[in-house]
């Protein structure tokens, strides 16, 4: 389906023109109502997963539909097909420990040829790095991938805890705990680190990561290891174990390491005391509370897929026995595992995308921003609706430890999800906040800022912060529209005369529980 082009600026509908009644409808040159065009997109987006162990792509078709009966120009989507999934490739490396860019360009060429889909086919798309792939040798070299389709993908670097929300999400717990009103704890075991994800009624309320994963240790077709990470020198080490490249290793001693990895990732879960080599092995603080009583167990990445019995292909590493080490585990604590939906490729999602017009009467653009800007990621602060300003500070230091973001490199943009009364001391307090929160994070940088609300004060914030607070960094104070945790912004250039300032958001788009 073809977009229509304002100033460079993509927007994903069609316009179409009004008919007196009795006319017959306008067709496209698809066939379809202009009506219909007004109200329905259909895009095609890639999810890439570049991770430590595993790269794989996951091709879709997203219908979005405008929200119905108030001429809205947000979409949602309402239909995802999945097109095509790659084969599930071992993410390669060269000797001196960075990817292979030519062999993962290869996969990634080959992978849209058994698509049949091309780079001109793609609408939209999202890279998610994990792992080794985040290291600024390897993340460069893997967005220059994807330099040539401009501002189309996502590039979304998870450290341990926004790979634990895009598990969580991508695996379909978030929206199985929406349905069901249920507490979930969600567990992701990649392999290197394992990520925990407490949610209850569809929203993450925290997450933790911890040194357990299925290739630890890689071995050779005789039982030695050739793949030995330090955690697993420190398993080894609590268990006295032996660990030398080369030197094979008995059953024995392979089924007491994955039993003390199963131990000690359900020690975290549970949040039991009295395991030193769990506590050892964190790799972020552990969850503030233990799961409820009636919580659910949901699990994603390549243990998952032995766990639901969808692999049984043994690829020399410690997957099956991590996975029936755990699954004797949940037995001996009477715990039940129930399906979420997608496993190893929960973090291969791809991106939608929809557009919000603003009026230029009320929000505030420095006159030292350049626009456009393109894909800034979407900090959500949690505020109540009278907030201090060290609530507010705090709420946006916490929302970027959710997103792995304390050090900033790139331009970002706050949206402050508040409705309360319009009063000069809670805009004071609100402006404060992100003041002394991302003043010091950002003017040494000039990295611009984005601010966004959902009710017309933009430019009363934005002016409050700028010249009475001083904050010296570009400055972007928007209004009138609504965003989320996981959402990335383009900002267009203002379109004359009107001075509308065009905006769009690309939203992940996740797969729904499918139990």
């Amino acid at each position: 389906m073809g977009h229509h082009h304002d100033h460079d600026f993509e927007f994903p509908f069609i316009g179409g023109s009004s008919r007196e009644s009795g006319d017959s409808e306008p067709l496209s040159e698809e066939g379809e109502s202009n009506t219909w065009l007004l109200d329905n997109v259909e895009l095609i987006t890639v999810g890439v997963d570049v991770g430590s162990s595993t790269t794989h792509l996951v091709f879709s078709k997203l219908h979005l539909q405008r929200l119905a009966q108030s001429l809205s120009s947000r979409f949602v989507v309402v239909e995802r097909n999945e097109m095509h999934r790659s084969p599930i490739l071992l993410t390669p490396f060269i000797s001196d420990g960075t990817i292979d860019v030519g062999r993962l360009s290869e996969f990634i060429e080959e992978s849209y040829r058994n698509a049949g889909i091309t780079a001109g086919d793609v609408d939209t798309g999202v890279v998610i790095l994990t792992g080794v792939a985040l290291e600024r040798k390897n993340s460069r070299a893997v967005a220059e991938l994807f330099a040539s389709h401009g501002g189309k993908f996502v590039c979304a670097s998870a450290g341990h805890n926004l790979e634990g929300i895009l598990a969580a999400f991508g695996s379909g717990a978030v929206s199985l705990s929406r349905r069901q009103k249920k507490e979930i704890l969600h567990i992701d075991i990649g392999g290197g680190t394992s990520k925990l994800a407490l949610i209850r009624d569809g929203e993450v309320l925290e997450t933790s990561a911890i040194s357990v994963g299925a290739r630890l240790l890689a071995f050779d077709d005789d039982s030695a290891p050739i793949r030995i990470e330090n955690a697993a020198y420190t398993v080894a080490e609590a268990i006295g174990v032996t660990l030398s490249p080369g030197t094979a290793l008995s059953e024995t001693e392979v089924e007491l390491f994955a039993v003390t990895l199963a131990q000690t990732l359900v020690t975290a879960a549970l949040g039991e005391e009295g395991n030193a080599l769990s506590k050892e092995l964190m790799l972020t603080p552990a969850l503030s509370r233990p799961p409820s009583p009636d919580c659910l167990f949901t699990f994603s990445g390549g243990v998952s897929e032995y766990l639901f019995g969808r692999e049984t292909h043994v690829f020399n590493d410690m997957a099956m026995y991590l996975t029936a080490a755990i699954k004797t585990e949940f037995e001996k604590r009477d715990l039940r595992i129930t399906p979420a939906g997608e496993g190893i490729r929960a973090t291969a999602i791809g991106a939608s995308q929809f557009t919000v017009q603003l009026s230029g009467n009320t929000i505030l653009v420095s006159e030292d921003v350049q626009l456009p800007l393109h894909n800034m990621p979407v900090v959500c602060p949690r505020i109540s609706e009278q907030p201090t300003r060290e609530e507010v500070a705090r709420g946006i230091e916490t929302a970027l430890t959710r997103l792995d973001m304390e050090n900033i490199d790139s331009p970002i943009c706050v949206y402050l999800p508040w409705r309360g009364d319009a009063e000069y001391k809670v805009l004071l307090a609100l402006a404060g906040g992100v003041n002394d929160a991302l003043r010091d994070r950002l003017a040494s940088k000039q990295l611009p800022l984005a601010l966004a609300l959902d009710i017309d004060l933009g430019a009363a914030l934005g002016r409050i912060l700028r010249d009475e607070l001083g904050f010296t960094a570009p400055l972007i104070s928007l209004d009138g529209v609504e965003l989320r945790e996981l959402d990335f912004v383009d900002l267009g250039e203002p379109l004359e005369p009107t001075k509308v300032l065009p905006v769009m958001v690309k939203s992940l788009a996740f797969p729904a529980a499918t139990f």
